[in-house]
């Protein structure tokens, strides 16, 4: 690209300079209010929940999708969490976000839910809107949040399940 005289150079590149000093989308992290379950529809095995509604629990929040063989790696972890913890005080809510067209049947998705023995409940995000509030990077993503409805923090990929339960039952205690 030439440009024609200084001028036109400096102020492009001032605009440039102004653009890198813009404040940028940071997810919510550990301390900030959990963001609202927002877009979530066909709810299986509960009634939709809300976070406000959840308040006064342990919440780990599960986005996951059936066809990605590291969410399935989590699932044994998550229910047995669920079996183990939910009468202590921990709901475990996945929030099912296809990745590809065929993960958004509902069909498939209750077929996957059975499958794996889920208990607990889950819904579909076929509009990656609660996904897009959390602003998840990756499947799969589990968002731990407090009794108080603030963000513990966020585990991603399948690895250090067996850390991230003891944390949960320490939150429990």
């Amino acid at each position: 690209m030439r440009f024609s005289n200084r001028r036109d150079f400096l102020t492009i590149a001032a605009a440039g300079l102004v653009a890198t000093m813009l404040p940028r989308s940071v997810r919510a992290g550990p301390g900030d209010t959990a963001p609202e379950f927002t877009g979530l529809e066909n709810w299986i095995n509960s009634e939709p929940l809300s976070m406000a509604g959840l308040r006064g629990r342990v919440v780990l929040v599960d986005f996951w999708t059936f066809g990605c063989s590291n969410c399935v790696a989590t699932l044994p972890f998550l229910t047995a969490w669920h079996a183990e913890m939910a009468e202590k005080g921990l709901t475990i809510v996945g929030v099912h976000t296809p990745e590809f067209p065929f993960e958004r049947d509902l069909g498939a998705l209750e077929k996957a839910v059975g499958r794996h023995g889920i208990e607990y409940p889950v819904s579909q995000d076929n509009s990656y809107a609660t996904w897009l509030a959390y602003e998840v990077r990756y499947w799969p993503t589990s968002v731990i949040v407090d009794r108080d409805g603030k963000i513990f923090k966020y585990h991603e990929g399948d690895r250090g399940m067996e850390k991230l339960g003891d944390e949960l039952r320490a939150m429990l205690v």
